[in-house]
């Protein structure tokens, strides 16, 4: 339950890893906007097991999530929003596990780099032949104290060999406060003039002198 009160927000409920609804989501229509951006930021790490040991139905589900959602709100997002003359953002928060190789991680790790090479691709289209000016960016949080860091904790050696690297972030306090990292977004929003790479991560971002 969402409980934000203000004259211009509008909470919509859409369950993401439904694909025939995300696919059918249709976005209004905005024609005093100045600015569109969309982030997409929902993902699930899934169960953490090496494959071979997943369920099929579970693999599905979690790459709808973490690739399939985002890929088809960004198609409707700009297909929505192509001829509009405002400024047009995609943020899709990433994660270094798109780059590493961790093991009971397959699909998380899998979607992730999909959503960085989704995002470069449409960053290569909008500066050839789809010009219709959307700027995407493919963010990474860092390691962020979230409720997916606690069910990392929760998994077994057996399945994953890292499992005591987590449990020493969580004990020596190297987790970052999600409301932190939030604010880092918001901060990148308002100056993407500094950033000059579609894949980042929030560590890499550094302000310009106006933005404190």
């Amino acid at each position: 339950q969402n409980s934000t009160q203000h004259k211009n927000y509008k909470h919509i409920t859409l369950d993401l890893s439904d694909v025939d609804a995300v696919k059918n989501f249709v976005f209004e229509k905005h024609e005093a906007g100045k600015r569109m951006c969309l982030i997409n930021n929902a993902g699930a790490l899934g169960i953490v097991n090496p494959v071979g040991k997943l369920s099929n139905e579970q693999i599905i589900k979690d790459y709808n999530l973490n690739l399939i959602a985002p890929c088809l709100l960004m198609n409707n997002f700009i297909s929505a929003y192509k001829g509009s003359s405002a400024e047009k953002i995609i943020v899709n928060v990433s994660s270094g596990a798109g780059k590493t190789a961790i093991d009971g991680w397959s699909v998380y790790c899998t979607s992730k780099a999909g959503l960085d090479m989704c995002s470069k691709v449409i960053d290569a289209e909008q500066k050839s032949t789809a010009k219709y000016g959307f700027r995407v960016f493919s963010i990474a949080p860092g390691i962020v104290d979230t409720q997916m860091q606690t069910d990392i904790r929760s998994a077994s050696k057996e399945n994953f060999s890292r499992l005591n690297d987590f449990l020493n972030y969580k004990q020596s306090g190297q987790l970052a406060d999600a409301n932190s990292v939030a604010e880092k977004y918001f901060r990148i929003l308002a100056d993407l003039s500094s950033i000059k790479e579609v894949v980042i991560s929030v560590k890499d971002y550094s302000p310009s002198p106006k933005i404190k």
